[in-house]
């Protein structure tokens, strides 16, 4: 008989309590308390680190990202560039966003990106769409408004198909435009080049992968004029080597 007590006296004690959480989150007394299930997480992604083989000077190339924080609100932060192997950095560019997720697949993100290198090093306003379209396709287009009023956007997708448990073939275009020639930056009106990719990884683990591909790449219209009247050659081929990892 003492045990039943004990054990009434503990329900008894404890009741008034799990009430008066109730009522502070708003929810009927009988309900059970909330469940904190969107904390701040982190999260870093090298989604391309490689080695380029091509006519010419052999070049590499990174392509990272990272984001802090909840399922709703994010901060993220975005780095790529790339260079040859004998003249270094060609150019580089570091974006900083606040992301907020606007449907269940798609963030909305504005911020700043900075471009540094040998070239002409501007800053930007973003204003971007991050997400997933159906069919499981990846997508990640931006507008950029320089601080000289030029506006350029970018679009990019990718596609991963799991040809076993470990191996993943991934297809991936990017496209350019401009509102206006950048005759400084080479960059022509419109759309301004294009880049076309094939990746094959093996996933060692799921956070390491090594890969294989090939990349063509393109300038368009006045983008290609600037490039032949520089005597370089407005399109290329190149053969990739690099990881992709994420932790």
């Amino acid at each position: 008989m003492r045990a039943l007590y004990s054990v009434v006296f503990i329900c008894l004690s404890t009741f008034p309590a799990s009430a008066q959480d109730a009522r502070q989150t708003g929810a009927p007394a009988d309900w059970p308390l909330p469940i904190h299930d969107t904390p701040a997480t982190l999260f870093l992604q090298a989604d391309r680190v490689e080695y380029r083989v091509m006519d010419g000077d052999d070049a590499f190339l990174w392509d990272m990202q990272g984001w802090f924080g909840s399922d709703r609100h994010k901060f993220w932060t975005k780095m790529e560039g790339e260079g040859t192997i004998e003249d270094g950095v060609d150019d580089a560019e570091f974006q900083a966003l606040y992301s907020r997720m606007i449907t269940p697949f798609f963030d909305l993100q504005m911020g700043v990106r900075q471009d540094v290198g040998p070239g002409p090093s501007r800053s930007y306003a973003v204003l971007g769409l991050q997400g997933l379209m159906p069919y499981w396709f990846e997508l990640d287009g931006a507008l950029f408004l320089s601080d000289k009023g030029d506006l350029t956007a970018r679009v990019e997708t990718e596609y991963e198909l799991m040809l076993t448990q470990r191996l993943v073939a991934q297809p991936r275009i990017e496209l350019n435009f401009a509102a206006q020639d950048i005759e400084e930056s080479g960059i022509g009106a419109g759309l301004s080049s294009a880049e076309v990719g094939l990746r094959l990884r093996y996933e060692v683990r799921r956070q390491f992968a090594p890969y294989i591909g090939i990349s063509w790449e393109r300038l368009v219209g006045d983008s290609a004029d600037f490039a032949r009247a520089r005597g370089s050659d407005p399109g290329e081929t190149s053969v990739v080597f690099g990881l992709r990892f994420w932790f």
